[in-house]
C-alpha cells in the first residue's frame, strides 16, 4: 500500500565526516548481468567496467529543511556498478546502480528500508587507528580494508587501468545520479546528489577482502583507484519517475 514511500519521496540533508571509496575495474561482460535493461555501462576505453565500495560516515542526517538537531549519524557502506541512463529528454546521465547496502544502526536500516529501494542490512563496524596505519573491518560482513598512510606521494594500485590519478578521479564517484528500476512496471527511479567541497585524495590500500565482492565470484577484479574525501555538505533531491520504453 506505502510502496511510493521508497522512491525517495522527499529530499534528505547531511554531512559526510569522511568517505572512503575503493574502485575495482572488471571486464565489461562480467558486469552486464548485474543491472537491469534499462541501464548500460560506464566504461573505460570499451573495455572496463567499475564497481565501487563507497564507506561513508554521515552526521546529522535527516530530511532536508529540518533542524540539524533533528539528524542522526551513520555508517553507510554502498557496493555500487558504474552505469549510465539515458532519459526521456535524451540526455545520458552517469550514475551508480546500488547492488548492495550496510549500516551500523537498527534505526538506519529501518528508515533506509521505508524511504529507499537500497536493501539496507546492519553490519558491526571497527575502526582502528594507528599511526601509520588505519583499519576498518567487520566480522559479519567479513571485510577487511588496511590503509598505509606513510607515502605522502601515492601511486596508482599496481594493474590500474588507468594511467594517472587525473584520469583515475572520473571514476572515483559519487556520480550524480543513482537508478532503480521496477522491472513489473518500466519505471527508472532517478536520484541525484548533491555535492560541495568535494576534493579526493589519493591513498594507498595495503590490504582488503570484501565478502560480498568475492561473492560476485568476478575473475580477478583489479583495484582501479583508492580516495579519502573528508567534510562534504551533502544532499539528495526528492526521487524523480520516469517510464523507460
Amino acid at each position: 500500500m506505502f510502496s511510493f514511500l521508497k522512491n525517495h519521496p522527499f529530499a534528505v540533508d547531511a554531512f559526510f565526516e569522511n568517505s572512503l571509496v575503493l574502485t575495482f575495474a572488471v571486464p565489461k561482460a562480467e558486469l552486464e548481468n548485474l543491472i537491469p535493461e534499462c541501464l548500460t555501462l560506464d566504461t573505460f576505453n570499451d573495455k572496463w567496467a567499475f564497481i565501487a565500495i563507497a564507506m561513508v560516515q554521515t552526521k546529522n542526517l535527516r530530511p532536508k529543511g529540518f533542524p540539524q538537531f533533528m539528524g542522526n549519524d551513520f555508517f553507510l557502506i554502498g557496493y555500487r556498478v558504474f552505469v549510465r541512463y539515458t532519459n526521456k529528454a535524451g540526455k545520458s546521465l552517469r550514475g551508480l546502480y546500488i547492488l548492495k547496502s550496510e549500516t551500523n544502526k537498527k534505526k538506519m536500516e529501518f528508515m533506509g528500508n521505508i524511504f529507499t529501494h537500497y536493501n539496507y542490512s546492519t553490519t558491526d563496524i571497527a575502526l582502528f587507528e594507528k599511526e601509520n596505519t588505519k583499519e576498518i573491518t567487520s566480522a559479519k560482513s567479513n571485510f577487511k580494508i588496511i590503509i598505509d598512510k606513510t607515502d605522502h606521494e601515492v601511486a596508482l594500485p599496481e594493474n590500474s587501468p588507468f594511467a594517472d590519478w587525473k584520469e583515475a578521479r572520473r571514476f572515483a564517484g559519487p556520480l550524480p545520479f543513482t537508478f532503480t528500476y521496477n522491472k513489473k512496471n518500466k519505471e527508472v527511479l532517478i536520484i541525484e546528489g548533491v555535492r560541495q567541497n568535494w576534493q579526493p585524495a589519493p591513498i594507498k590500500i595495503a590490504n582488503y577482502n570484501f565478502g560480498f565482492l568475492n561473492s560476485l565470484n568476478l575473475k580477478d577484479p583489479i583495484l582501479a583507484n583508492a580516495f579519502d574525501i573528508q567534510n562534504i555538505p551533502y544532499y539528495w533531491k526528492s526521487g524523480k519517475i520516469e517510464k523507460w520504453k
